[in-house]
C-alpha cells in the first residue's frame, strides 16, 4: 500500500516536470514567433503594372501580417485572390524579417476595345485573351482596323480571318523582340499595319521581309526623335533597299534624299547589332542628284549615322 502511493507520487512529480517543460517550450516558442518572425523587410520582383507598394499592401493585408511566419504559413494554404492584369504571386521567406514576393505578370503584346462588352481585351503571343479592363495599360499598343464582336476570357481571339491574327501576333512578337512595341498599331483597309510611336508613322507593309524591316527600324527610330511625319518601310526589300521618309508639313523643308546601298542581303534573322553600317540610310546627298524616278526616295530624312 505504501510502495503504491509511492509511485503514484513519483508518476505525479514526472508528469507535472513534463507539463513545466512543455509550457516552457511554447512559452519559448510563442517567445521566438513574437519578437523574431516580425515583417521588417518586403522585397517584390517581377512586377511592372503595379508598384512595389501597392503589391505589398495585397500580400499583408490584414492585422497579423507583421508577423513573417503568419505570413508565410498563410498563403501556403490561402491563394492571394484575383488581381487584374496578374497571372499569380508566390510568397515565401528569405529570412525571418523578410517576406519575398514573386510576381508573374499577365504576358500582354496588345488590346482591342470589344464593343460588346465596352471593354479592352488583352491578348497574349499566342492570341488568348488574358484580361478584360476598362484600363489602358501604357507600354501595350492599342489594335485598331479589326474588328472582334465578342471574346471570351482565357480562349482565342475570334477574328474573321485567321490569317490578319497569325500575322498580328508575328508583328508584335518581332517588334517586342527588338523593344519597338508602339503606342498603336493600325491597320489600314489594305490590311497592312502602320505603327505609331507619338507624332511618327511607321509604314510596315507586308510581312514579307519582317525581321529585317523591324531591324532597320531599331536603327532610323531613335534619329527621328522630336520630329513628325512618316517614315516608310513598305517598299524595302533586300534588293530594293530605299527608305523613305516623309516629314510632316509643319516641320521645316528640306531636301535630302537617304538611300542604302545595295549591298549582300542580310538574314532575316541577323540581330540589329550585326547589320552592316551600309545598311543604313545614307547621309547628305546633295539635292541635285535626285532622281525623278518612280522609286526614288522622298524629302526630308534626317542625316543617319553610318
Amino acid at each position: 500500500m505504501i510502495k503504491e502511493e509511492r509511485r503514484r507520487k513519483k508518476r505525479r512529480k514526472i508528469g507535472l516536470y513534463i507539463l513545466l517543460i512543455l509550457i516552457l517550450l511554447i512559452a519559448a516558442g510563442v517567445f521566438i514567433v513574437m519578437n523574431v518572425f516580425t515583417v521588417e523587410n518586403v522585397v517584390v520582383e517581377g512586377n511592372e503594372l503595379y508598384s512595389s507598394t501597392q503589391i505589398e499592401n495585397m500580400v499583408l493585408n490584414d492585422e497579423y501580417s507583421w508577423n513573417s511566419l503568419y505570413v508565410d504559413l498563410k498563403y501556403r494554404f490561402v491563394d492571394i485572390g484575383e488581381v487584374p492584369f496578374v497571372d499569380t504571386m508566390e510568397v515565401s521567406l528569405d529570412n525571418p524579417h523578410t517576406v519575398h514576393i514573386k510576381v508573374y505578370e499577365k504576358g500582354m503584346l496588345g488590346y482591342l476595345y470589344i464593343n460588346s462588352i465596352g471593354q479592352n481585351a488583352y491578348f497574349d503571343k499566342d492570341g488568348f485573351v488574358v484580361e478584360t479592363s476598362t484600363e489602358v495599360i501604357d507600354g501595350v499598343p492599342k489594335i485598331t482596323g479589326i474588328s472582334c464582336e465578342e471574346v471570351v476570357l482565357y480562349e482565342k481571339l475570334q477574328l474573321e480571318n485567321s490569317d490578319i491574327l497569325r500575322d498580328l501576333l508575328n508583328l508584335t512578337q518581332t517588334l517586342k523582340k527588338y523593344n519597338l512595341l508602339p503606342d498603336e498599331i493600325q491597320y489600314d483597309s489594305n490590311m497592312e499595319p502602320v505603327l505609331y510611336y507619338g507624332t511618327i508613322q511607321v509604314k510596315i507593309g507586308s510581312e514579307d521581309n519582317l525581321s529585317q524591316k523591324v531591324v532597320r527600324l531599331s536603327i532610323i527610330l531613335p534619329q527621328l526623335d522630336g520630329l513628325s511625319g512618316t517614315l516608310h518601310l513598305e517598299t524595302w526589300t533586300p534588293e530594293t533597299t530605299d527608305i523613305i521618309w516623309d516629314r510632316a508639313e509643319e516641320q521645316p523643308d528640306t531636301e535630302e534624299e537617304t538611300t542604302e546601298e545595295t549591298t549582300e542581303a542580310p538574314s532575316a534573322d541577323t540581330p540589329s547589332e550585326e547589320q552592316p553600317a551600309q545598311d543604313v540610310p545614307a547621309e547628305n546627298t546633295p539635292a541635285e542628284e535626285q532622281q525623278p524616278a518612280e522609286n526614288a526616295p522622298a524629302e526630308d530624312m534626317p542625316p543617319v549615322e553610318q
